[in-house]
């Protein structure tokens, strides 16, 4: 579920394509295998659609003005997720929240793009940290999308990093979704002051949720329409969230109820330490359950 204009935009595009879209710069893709949209503000995936589906992932249709970042689609948070600022460099470490990926200008490096699919990588046009780069690697097809975000240490001492891919998933209805996969899972509840508990079967959204899951196995989202497969590599972090009612400001109510984010990350629970020479790949796959 994306805005109508961004929509249109996309209806108008054969092949590969590069517009402006709120401000910034969008890479859109429309090929046999269905469609892609992808900001270049962030290296934010903000829509997919194989041919026979109307997309994956959600974004607002009020998205907030520059430099604010778009809230939807696959935000990139790094090198720091949340308030875990390990990797903050700024004075008081009072960084955005979030850490700089996502607000940061990214360019594409290369496009390989092929009857059955496509590759795209892309890289931070300005360095965004002293000892730690970033690198982003999408691929997508008609059974999948697959992002990579790529951490190295290329200074000379080590570096402690947290980090998510904060992906937004479109439903029909948040309130009639289920959630499998993470039962008998130890979490903390950030809405009970980061309080520990364990899954009991599946999870049913009845309001808000704010969790960190401690797992690194798939999860199939069923929203009483669609069921998505989110798979990860390289996180034992599942974070759950959406706000109800208590909603961001660029976020309409209506509007809302539409999404569920489901989030591959490296959290306070599993923070990653990269050795000089180093490096880690925290990716996400989206598949058809």
């Amino acid at each position: 579920m994306i805005p109508d204009s961004l929509k249109q935009l996309l209806s108008d595009v054969d092949g590969h394509q590069q517009v402006t879209w709120q401000g910034r710069d969008i890479a859109l893709f429309k090929m046999a295998w269905g469609e892609m949209a992808v900001s270049l503000q962030g290296a934010q995936v903000l829509h997919f659609a194989p041919t026979d589906d109307t997309g994956w992932l959600w974004v607002t249709p009020t998205p907030q003005a520059l430099p604010g970042a778009i809230r939807g689609g696959i935000p990139l948070c790094w090198p720091w997720f949340g308030d875990e600022r390990y990797a903050d460099e700024s004075p008081d470490r009072n960084g955005p929240f979030h850490g700089l990926a996502r607000h940061a200008q990214w360019r594409l490096d290369a496009i390989d793009d092929h009857a059955e699919g496509i590759e795209v990588h892309l890289s931070p046009i300005e360095r965004l940290h002293s000892q730690l780069t970033a690198r982003v690697v999408i691929q997508a097809n008609a059974q999948r999308l697959n992002v990579e975000l790529i951490s190295e240490n290329i200074g000379e001492v080590p570096a402690k990093i947290s980090g998510a891919l904060h992906t937004y998933l479109a439903v029909s209805d948040v309130h009639q979704c289920r959630l499998e996969g993470l039962a008998g899972a130890r979490y903390l509840d950030k809405l009970r002051g980061f309080g520990e508990d364990q899954q009991q079967g599946t999870l049913a959204i009845r309001g808000a949720v704010d969790r960190i899951y401690h797992t690194n196995e798939a999860v199939l989202l069923n929203d009483g329409q669609r069921t998505l497969r989110i798979a990860k590599q390289s996180s034992d972090s599942t974070v759950v969230w959406h706000p109800d009612s208590d909603l961001p400001s660029d976020t309409p109510a209506d509007a809302a109820r539409h999404f569920f984010c489901v989030e591959a990350a490296n959290t306070r629970l599993d923070p990653v330490w990269l050795v000089p020479g180093a490096q880690h790949l925290l990716g996400t796959t989206l598949s058809r359950g």
